[in-house]
């Protein structure tokens, strides 16, 4: 293997034992617990090197930089996640390749996605971004917990669409503990009106335990495994 690969593969090691501990302490089965390798800024070489050391679910939130790695990519046979900010009139151009859209956050985006997936004669799967933030918090994304019903009924009125289950990032500054039982408490409440969405993504490099401790079921993480993100030219 060459050097990159070498870091990459101790890198990952390190991570997927973090993610056994965890679920040791939370008293869950590690298989519960998928790993999404967030590759933003990262060359398609390094897809190919964690595809060779078994990572089968890739995360990008930026459409372009996505658009053209999952095409390079495309005989890796991986599963892609959109986990950014999404633009309404991306969301057909997304779900062109995107296997699953964590970042549904409002209703305004299930036209677009439904028409991508049709077009693409391929289901999407999709997971509701709900927000941890104070209200007024700056930079916020994500749609408020009282919102969640109606843009869950939204996304299963969508033929080509699968409502999976939710996604958050824990607020900068707060506890991600705390934020992640908020999270924990909002999952049980949506999973009364929706209880086949069990999915819950949650927790990056720096606080994948304490998502795990609450439940979840997809962590994504990116400088963990693949280092400092390269400086943007």
């Amino acid at each position: 293997m060459s050097g990159r690969s070498d870091e990459i593969a101790t890198r990952l090691a390190e991570t997927r034992a973090r993610i056994e501990a965890a679920c040791a302490a939370a008293d869950r089965d590690p298989a519960e617990v998928t790993l999404v390798a967030v590759t933003k800024f990262f060359p398609a070489a390094d897809v190919r090197v964690l595809a060779d050391l078994g990572v089968t679910h890739v995360g990008e939130n930026r459409h372009q930089e996505a658009e053209a790695k999952a095409a390079e990519c495309a005989d890796l046979g991986l599963t892609w996640h959109f986990i950014g900010g999404l633009q309404s009139n991306k969301a057909a151009a997304v779900a062109a390749y995107a296997d699953v859209v964590e970042s549904v956050d409002r209703a305004k985006l299930v036209g677009g996605l439904q028409r991508g997936a049709d077009e693409r004669s391929h289901a999407v799967d999709v997971l509701l971004q709900v927000s941890l933030d104070p209200p007024d918090a700056e930079g916020r994304s994500g749609a408020d917990p009282d919102q969640l019903e109606a843009l869950g009924a939204a996304v299963d009125d969508a033929p080509m669409l699968r409502l999976q289950g939710l996604m958050a990032v824990a607020p900068l500054g707060e506890d991600p503990a705390a934020a992640f039982e908020r999270l924990a408490a909002i999952r049980r409440d949506f999973l009364d009106v929706h209880p086949a969405a069990t999915r819950l993504s949650a927790g990056m490099s720096g606080d994948l335990e304490q998502a795990i401790t609450a439940g979840a079921t997809h962590v994504r993480v990116g400088s963990a495994v693949l280092g400092s993100r390269p400086r943007l030219k």
